[in-house]
């Protein structure tokens, strides 16, 4: 090691500058009390003699820190990723650790700082989580292990892991959370189970009647050439077409815990999404704002949630009006089979649900459409509270009118035979999912 490297990576703990200004001290006061000042003197050189000692410890000695940051190839969006810093200390002795993670911009954290004390040849682990926001690249920095022997007068700096970029993607952990609801019938939230109406119109084969089956099943031709009692069975419907409309306009800017509405459908989506592939249906995409963004035709083949993943890892909110229009002519264009659309959007107010109603009206003429929007939970908050001054009241009223003015969006909508789904941005994947099961099992989708 150079000399410019001993500079580069020697720091000097408090402890010495403590010791320093206490050695200091005895000089000081030795002026008056002369015996002192032998003591101070042998202080002074015990001190030298230590930081020396330390800095061949440090230094000279064969040693190192080694730190392996530990996390996933790629984090989930608006989930608690855990990452973990593993610390090997290869001195002949304890050390004592501060450790500083250079976390990404992104978390506007400066201060993350741990501090562990290492056995000689023993390995200790820090582990926390970090909760990303916003989709995109993510930069680390080098680990800094800052490094002190048992004398703890000196520090040498070890930059201990590489830094690394990582991409966070939509949360692929809701996909493992909601996955079981694509083998059940039943719905999240304690909501009850739908009653099955009826057969889905998929036929599936003939077989023997065994106790327990339907009569109303019974194949009377089958029965009659084959001398034994047939029935049919039936399959849930497969195949149909669902796809998630995405609205990136202005209206999806607004932020709701740290991330936008955007991202909020862009995670429910990719759940959902997931659930319709298990349940064999296929699955596609559409996105626009002021101009038609991606598509991805709705498919089942293996790869289809892989092409859907990385749309939406691309998508960005922008601040212009969604033309609905644009939307309408694509959808005439490139889908041609009846589809059940999923609309992501947010109407604030019933005069901006009124300026697109024309089109989700043509819309609903050819597929089944359901357009999802969200519930304002700061003003939903507002309106449960009981004002105690004039301003209190004034705010209160104002709640009071936007939340009737959701409820109205509502109705209109359902008016015109389109369905509609209120929610909040923290229960949008349950609710959708359970929408889509809803409508599975009416044999609507």
């Amino acid at each position: 090691m150079t000399a410019k490297n001993y500079i580069q990576n020697l720091f000097i703990s408090p402890r010495w500058y403590l010791l320093l200004i206490v050695s200091t001290l005895l000089f000081v006061i030795s002026f008056f009390i002369s015996w002192l000042f032998e003591a101070a003197i042998v202080f002074a050189t015990l001190l030298m003699l230590a930081t020396v000692l330390d800095f061949y410890l440090l230094f000279l000695q064969k040693g190192s820190v080694q730190a392996v940051r530990i996390m996933a190839p790629r984090f989930s969006l608006g989930d608690e990723n855990i990452v973990r810093i593993s610390l090997v200390n290869l001195y002949p002795f304890q050390l004592t650790l501060k450790i500083v993670e250079q976390l990404p911009e992104q978390f506007q954290k400066r201060d993350f700082i741990r501090s562990r004390i290492i056995k000689y040849h023993s390995r200790e682990t820090i582990t926390y989580s970090l909760r990303p926001v916003a989709r995109g690249e993510y930069n680390f920095g080098a680990v800094l292990c800052y490094a002190q022997s048992p004398l703890s007068l000196l520090q040498r700096k070890f930059e201990a892991a590489e830094e690394t970029t990582i991409k966070v993607y939509p949360s692929y952990l809701q996909l493992k959370k909601f996955r079981l609801l694509a083998t059940t019938d039943s719905l999240f939230t304690g909501a009850k189970k739908l009653r099955r109406l009826g057969h889905s119109m998929e036929f599936e084969k003939i077989k023997n009647y065994v106790q327990g089956d339907d009569i109303r099943t019974i194949n009377w031709k089958a029965t009659a050439r084959s001398g034994g009692v047939m029935v049919n069975t039936y399959t849930d419907a497969r195949e149909q077409q669902v796809y998630a409309l995405i609205d990136k306009g202005r209206s999806m800017k607004m932020s709701f815990d740290g991330m936008t509405l955007l991202d909020y459908a862009i995670n429910a989506t990719l759940s959902l999404l997931n659930v319709v592939l298990m349940k064999h249906d296929k699955a596609g995409l559409l996105t626009f704002s002021n101009k038609l963004g991606n598509l991805v035709p709705a498919d089942k083949r293996s790869g289809q949630l892989q092409h859907i993943v990385e749309a939406l890892y691309k998508q960005q909110t922008e601040f212009k009006e969604s033309d609905y229009e644009t939307l309408l002519a694509a959808i005439h264009k490139k889908i041609n089979q009846r589809s059940f659309l999923l609309l992501f959007t947010n109407f604030e107010t019933l005069s901006s649900l009124e300026r697109q109603l024309p089109f989700l009206k043509k819309l609903t003429a050819r597929h089944l459409v359901c357009v999802v929007f969200f519930q304002n939970t700061l003003l939903k908050q507002i309106h449960e509270e009981q004002p105690d001054s004039t301003e209190g009241i004034y705010i209160k009223t104002i709640a009071d009118r936007f939340d009737y003015e959701k409820k109205q969006i509502v109705k209109e909508l359902r008016r015109h035979g389109i369905l509609a789904l209120l929610t909040t941005p923290n229960q949008l994947t349950v609710d959708v999912i359970n929408k889509y099961m809803e409508l599975k099992s009416r044999q609507m989708v």
